[in-house]
């Protein structure tokens, strides 16, 4: 390749990568609740026409994974026409979890259709038995609306069955079509901009993108000595009464391929951190390109020399109808942990300590005077530290990258009051480079509501490496009637108006010794 024609090609991405940084900016500001407005709890991304990833936005790394993943068995399910929309959460059809609702439309030039723009957005609740369809629940049928892919708008009509199925089933029904609607604009941007591109040059310059991203992913992993490299770890439990269940990998680096195996792994769990296989792609994915430079272009071919396996039926590959909110947001963390870990043998320099292994996923939900309302946060925590210093302290750590809810917004929109937020101290594990420090988040309870947590590291602490101490492990922790008592790691319960909800995050692994 010709400096000239590598030049075109790197501007040619950086466009791709506007266009879906410029999709996010419309569903921000068009979004209606504060989970996807405030917290930015979204994923945007552009696809060819045979439904591969060639753009992504730095969005929510599950999310993009995941849709890079599922997308292609999708878009062969329809005919598409101009006005078309489809959208989908089935976790086993190309979703996540319920939550996560993802809007899909195809563009067209000249009646031919060149590719696809989508959005993914974590929405505050999709119906079930617990306020914001985040609860310890044994079925997905009980976590909210499965929603197979299916149309929206038809050649641009609305077709009723979707709008009408919120209305029935699902909490703030109104503000989750108002997201809805976001998320379809943010779409139409990005067709929009797709579609200005000349149809020659947009199909050659996207098949030689695919080409310099497989490059890049193949060097990346030629880096890695050949060998075979295993870790375990474990998920705590499940919320239903299965404990330490293990997360087994190994991987098998052979030049300029990987192969990711996790036999061994626990058999999918009644509880709900079963995760589908596009979720446990997408954690694995996403370790492999934090070790690509940052330069590289965002396409599915990236992924091409990682073959990934996983006996089905198990807590990573789990059968269709499993129950698995936590999976997305908790078991993809233990799966980014294990294969690091695996990674550390190989390329010990390269790679960090654990980081906290949580999203610290904490849901409140009631009714007011206005209606139904559902709050949702992720709690940010420690990063492990690593072979050049210290790990970040408070932040969102590997698959979630969301933002955190401002206390005024917080405030102005729910019975909640922020008592406490700040760092804590000393929760990073000690070595020649020290982890990094969770958080402490205390909310006053101002009404009667119901409150679901799926959390994690509240036993097993997150490891360090090269000698380096462990994180320290989380905390949940209800105050009433003037005494503090623990939480467990996942559960639900009603909580009375005075109530306090104090949540410590765990630190991350420290690195080395002197």
């Amino acid at each position: 390749m010709s400096v000239n024609d590598a030049v075109r090609l790197s501007l040619f991405a950086h466009r791709l990568s506007a266009v879906c940084e410029e999709m996010g900016a419309v569903l921000k500001r068009s979004a209606i609740s504060p989970n996807i407005r405030d917290r930015e709890d979204f994923s945007c991304a552009l696809f060819n026409r045979e439904g591969q990833l060639v753009a992504q936005a730095a969005h929510i790394p599950v999310h993009l994974g995941s849709m890079a993943f599922a997308m292609a068995d999708v878009v062969g399910r329809f005919d598409w026409q101009p006005g078309d929309v489809v959208v989908f959460n089935d976790p086993f059809l190309g979703g996540t979890h319920l939550p996560d609702i993802t809007v899909v439309m195809p563009i067209l030039m000249q009646q031919e259709l060149i590719g696809f723009s989508a959005a993914r957005a974590h929405h505050a609740d999709i119906g079930g038995r617990s306020p914001g369809s985040m609860g310890v629940e044994t079925r997905l049928e009980n976590e909210g609306l499965v929603i197979s892919p299916c149309y929206w708008f038809k050649a641009g009509q609305e077709q009723d069955d979707l709008p009408q199925r919120f209305q029935k089933q699902v909490r703030a029904y109104a503000e989750r079509l108002g997201d809805l609607a976001a998320q379809k604009a943010a779409c139409m941007v990005g067709g929009e901009r797709l579609a200005a591109f000349s149809g020659t040059h947009l199909n050659n310059s996207i098949a030689a993108l695919m080409d310099v991203s497989e490059a890049y992913g193949r060097r990346a992993i030629a880096d890695i000595p050949d060998g075979e490299y295993g870790f375990e770890d474990v998920m705590e439990d499940d919320g239903c009464g299965s404990s330490s269940l293990p997360v087994c990998v190994c991987i098998t680096i052979a030049g300029e391929t990987a192969q990711v195996d996790f036999s061994g792994t626990a058999a999918q769990s009644g509880g709900p951190v079963n995760c589908p296989m596009a979720v446990t792609a997408a954690s694995v994915l996403y370790v492999f390109r934090c070790l690509m430079p940052k330069h590289t272009p965002q396409t599915a071919a990236v992924f091409r020399p990682i073959q990934i396996t996983a006996p089905e039926g198990s807590l990573v590959h789990a059968r269709a109808g499993a129950a698995v909110a936590a999976g997305n947001v908790e078991t993809s963390q233990r799966i980014v942990d294990v294969v690091l870990g695996a990674l550390a043998k190989a390329i010990p320099d390269r790679i960090p300590a654990a980081a906290q292994g949580t999203m610290n996923n904490v849901i409140f939900g009631g009714k007011t005077g206005a209606g139904d309302w559902v709050y949702y946060e992720t709690l940010a925590g420690g990063m492990g530290a690593h072979a050049q210093g210290d790990g970040s302290s408070a932040v969102q750590c590997h698959m979630t990258n969301t933002k955190n809810s401002s206390i005024e917004v917080l405030e102005m929109h729910y019975p909640l009051q922020v008592r406490t937020y700040q760092v804590r101290r000393g929760s990073g594990g000690e070595g020649r480079y020290k982890g990094g420090d969770g958080l402490v988040r205390e909310w006053f309870v101002r009404k009667d509501c119901h409150l679901s947590l799926l959390t994690e590291r509240r036993l097993t602490a997150p490891y360090g490496l090269r000698g380096g101490d462990a994180g320290d492990t989380g905390k949940n922790c209800l105050y009433r009637d003037g005494s503090w008592q623990s939480l467990p790691a996942k559960g639900s319960w009603q909580l009375k108006a005075g109530d306090h909800i104090r949540i410590e995050t765990p630190g991350g692994g420290g690195f080395g010794r002197d």
